[in-house]
């Protein structure tokens, strides 16, 4: 029981950072707009956290210049895809190996720094419950800022005009500039604010999640985050439980070795990245169903008056 209340917890936390960004990416392609470089923005934005949590030592201004660092560079790719009309595809891909570049070649430095030790965190009472409080309440709150992170998108896609808005831009960017909406400046917001979320999942990873800084150390993480989007066919909640799904895979290869199982580690290792592309392979043996979930303008840019 407690190996399992162990599992539970590893796999919440694991989760978050999928979720987060995935939460991120899901903003931007609401919008219309798919950025392939998750992967660069959140190497960017752990060094960011991880170099100003070793400087200052609070945490919190480390997840703002995580943040900060994701919305700096989604900025500059949306500036790029939205206004002067580059690939998408193309563009992310590019965003995703500078970012891997930049990270590493900025944290040489930071390679051997270590992190102020941090509080133990624990809901009281609650952590004191037999298997759920350890599998449950003795989270950072950064774990519970993921779930309210989707219930607020949940609240904002579909009940606010904003929401309405941000939705209309994807599914008919033409419609919802002979309305008189801002086409370019809300898909800007919408992939800052996503930005911002890739940021700060790169950032928990660093700090929190792996308190160190390794070149590379995402490992694949933004593109799993990428593939939940498509897995959760474009909905928060699907999101938050496939997340929690994926990081429950990640961590199952650790609980297996501590168990003893004899199964070869490298094969433990490659279990997330199996389980991503057997996830989509099987989604897309439907892809009608796939078209009427997926925003309309998804990838496409966008030309007034064109």
């Amino acid at each position: 029981m407690e190996s399992t209340a162990l599992l539970i917890a590893a796999s919440l936390n694991a989760g978050t950072v999928l979720a987060i960004a995935a939460l991120g990416l899901l903003i931007n392609e609401k919008a219309g707009i798919v950025n392939l470089g998750a992967e660069g923005m959140m190497l960017c934005a752990a060094l960011a956290g991880f170099a100003t949590v070793a400087t200052t030592g609070s945490t919190t201004l480390g997840f703002v210049a995580g943040m900060a660092a994701g919305a700096l560079l989604a900025a500059i790719f949306g500036v790029l895809v939205i206004w002067l009309n580059t690939n998408q595809y193309a563009t992310g891909l590019a965003l995703s190996l500078f970012g891997g570049g930049f990270s590493a070649f900025a944290g040489i430095n930071y390679v051997q720094a270590k992190l102020p030790e941090q509080a133990q965190h624990a809901i009281p009472v609650l952590s004191d419950l037999p298997f759920l409080g350890n599998a449950l309440f003795k989270h950072h709150p950064m774990v519970y800022a993921g779930v309210a992170i989707t219930l607020g998108l949940i609240w904002f896609l579909y009940r606010t005009r904003a929401g309405l808005v941000l939705r209309s831009v994807g599914e008919s960017p033409e419609s919802a500039h002979a309305l008189g909406y801002p086409v370019r400046r809300i898909r800007l917001l919408a992939v800052v604010a996503g930005g911002a979320l890739c940021g700060l999942a790169g950032a928990y990873v660093s700090t929190v999640y792996t308190p160190l800084w390794v070149e590379g150390m995402i490992a694949g993480k933004g593109w799993i985050a990428l593939a939940l989007t498509t897995f959760a066919t474009w909905r928060p909640a699907r999101v938050l439980l496939g997340a929690y799904l994926f990081g429950g895979v990640t961590m199952l290869q650790f609980h297996l070795q501590g168990i003893g199982v004899d199964v070869p580690s490298q094969f433990l290792t490659m279990l997330p990245y199996l389980a991503t592309v057997v996830v989509l392979v099987l989604i897309s043996r439907n892809p009608q169903w796939i078209r009427v979930n997926m925003p309309s303008s998804i990838g496409k840019p966008f030309y007034p008056g064109g």
